[in-house]
């Protein structure tokens, strides 16, 4: 009854005309990012930070989530229908679902991917509703030894999960650390690591550093490229026949359950529960060979996991403080721009926001498949717009939005040169979403290392003393020795890849 309530109050808060609107206006963009490719999510969310500023909390959320779980739609449109996959997530639909759409199966295609990720979503919803509450109430009990130990073991989870090489994660998170720790020292009024910048004195705003990283950078990455030709194939039905239908069944619901739980991993869950959803089904179909060929099932299992994968990562941030992915980091960034701290006081301090939020993730996944199956023609149509014309105007509102939040210029500069290192690092095979994790997360570790130390005395014997803090300490270390066997190793490299 409790769990009726609570989603009856966040129903409330998610009809809210404003609300409403936001939600809208968040998966139509979420949609609108995921078929154009080259701006993603990430920077797309970046680059509102500075808007959600003046909107109210939980407005400026559902918004902020709703681009999200629209991206991960709006990638397969493209996916299917012109064999480019708008975001990372929807490669695994290109495999069957641009051969579908040769064989004049691009529309039954469509409306499983459709129907597969209103029902992922659906059902990964209700899972952070029923295990929300418990994760937040467990996660009460910590202090600042298990706080600090639950924040390194993401940190390890991000680096055994980052692509490519494990020692450049781990120097990307220490970077990360280092330029969360510039400002001024919480317990004494002395400036590190400004290098005499007085406007630094308050620290690295994370609107900088996420614009740099994921907008700037992946505008200097396209500008690359040879804009590609965008041909659409014919549709010729809408609707799937009731053989496809019954063959979606199983695959749909086999990847909401495996991107469910791939969801809450630190790094790339929705990444990872695509390929190993598309993996899984190969492996269980009768006929394997109709794979890569236009199987339904290779396009129902990605998109229902990697739209589950995708919700549920909001369960770390939002119960234990957490964020998963730099996704999640933007989240995180949003949520302290309006005062708020990411964690389980979100569940009991603000619990209107926290249900209205979960509450919108219906409303946005049931609009998301109103509104994108009769746009489809509109979205390839957006496709062919060329790229020399969207990259000034993504240039010009990113330092607008920047600069707007503390008037500052130096952000907008740090912004540049940030986006120039982070091109820097791609160039050199270095991820972004571990500096991101490490930037986030870095300030809280010391804080809670700091608070941990005061009330042991100094004594560092704590962290392995209580049960919880040693067991995550334990986890970490696992996780860190099974990266130098071998077999771990070629395994993560194989499921890391990126075809």
């Amino acid at each position: 009854m409790e769990l009726l309530s609570n989603i009856a109050m966040g129903l409330q808060v998610a009809v809210l005309p404003q609300n409403l609107l936001f939600c809208f206006v968040g998966v139509l963009l979420g949609t609108l990012i995921g078929v154009l490719p080259g701006i993603g999510a990430v920077a797309t969310m970046a680059m509102l930070l500075p808007i959600t500023f003046h909107l109210p909390p939980a407005t400026s959320l559902i918004m902020l989530a709703g681009i999200y779980y629209g991206a991960q739609y709006g990638g397969s449109t493209t996916a299917i229908l012109v064999n480019l996959p708008g975001e990372a997530n929807s490669v695994a639909t290109t495999l069957d679902g641009y051969a579908m759409a040769q064989n004049g199966r691009g529309g039954a295609a469509l409306a499983i991917a459709a129907i597969g990720s209103f029902v992922a979503g659906t059902v990964a919803t209700l899972l952070i509703s029923v295990f929300g509450p418990g994760m937040a109430a467990l996660a009460l009990q910590f202090g600042p030894v298990e706080y600090f130990s639950l924040m390194l073991l993401g940190l390890v989870c991000s680096m055994v999960l980052a692509n490519g090489s494990l020692s450049k994660a781990v120097v990307m998170i220490v970077f990360g650390m280092f330029l969360g720790l510039a400002g001024t020292d919480a317990n004494s009024p002395m400036p590190r690591l400004t290098f005499g910048v007085m406007e630094l004195a308050d620290g690295i705003d994370f609107v900088a550093i996420a614009v740099g990283l994921f907008g700037l950078t992946e505008i200097m990455l396209n500008l690359e490229h040879k804009p590609r030709e965008v041909q659409a194939v014919p549709m010729h039905e809408l609707l799937p026949t009731k053989e496809e239908l019954k063959e979606s069944i199983g695959p749909i619901l086999r990847g909401t359950l495996l991107g469910s739980v791939l969801g809450v991993l630190p790094g790339g869950g929705a990444l990872l529960a695509s390929f190993g959803a598309y993996a899984l089904e190969k492996k269980l179909s009768r006929t394997p060979e109709r794979f890569g060929k236009g199987a339904i099932a290779g396009v129902a299992a990605p998109e229902s996991a990697n739209n589950a994968g995708a919700q549920t990562s909001f369960i770390p941030l939002l119960t234990l403080g957490v964020p998963s992915n730099a996704i999640m980091a933007v989240m995180a960034g949003a949520m302290t721009i309006q005062g708020i701290v990411p964690g389980p006081q979100v569940m009991t301090e603000h619990a209107t926001l926290f249900w209205g939020m979960i509450a919108s993730m219906w409303v946005g996944n049931l609009m998301l498949v109103v509104l994108n199956l009769p746009l489809v023609g509109l979205w390839v149509k957006l496709l062919q717009v060329p790229y020399r014309l969207l990259y000034p105007a993504i240039v010009f509102f990113c330092a607008i939005g920047i600069y707007s939040i503390n008037n500052r210029a130096l952000d907008v500069y740090l912004a540049v040169g940030i986006g120039l290192l982070g091109y820097l690092m791609v160039k050199l095979g270095f991820e972004a979403t571990p500096l991101v994790l490490g930037f986030i997360l870095g300030p809280m570790m010391e804080e809670n290392f700091k608070r941990a130390m005061l009330l042991s005395g100094g004594d560092a014997q704590t962290f392995v003393e209580r049960p919880i803090s040693a067991g995550l300490l334990v986890a970490a270390a696992l996780m860190l020795a099974a990266m130098a066997l071998p077999g771990v190793k070629r395994t993560r490299a194989e499921a890391l890849k990126e075809d």
